[in-house]
């Protein structure tokens, strides 16, 4: 079984993402991921989010240049957690 599956999409294929400050824990921000971002984010490190309002995938930094590293992910049953 893909480790995906046990992850808990909502009906429109989401779960709340929720990046944190690796040595704090302090929350930095909250965003939505797809099947896919969260695949992407778990393979490159880097963190990926799916835009509601673009409807399309976007790399945290493509605009700011404030890029997120992701070291750990970790999921309950209704948030993802990427720090």
């Amino acid at each position: 079984m893909d480790w995906l599956d046990s992850v808990k999409w909502d009906r429109d294929g989401l779960v709340p993402a929720i990046a944190q400050e690796l040595g704090s824990g302090d929350v930095l921000m909250f965003a939505w991921m797809n099947r896919e971002a969260l695949a992407q984010t778990a393979a490159s490190g880097r963190a990926v989010y799916w835009s509601r309002s673009r409807q399309r995938l976007w790399h945290k930094g493509e605009e700011s240049a404030m890029c997120s590293r992701c070291t750990n992910c970790a999921w309950t049953a209704t948030t993802t957690s990427c720090c």
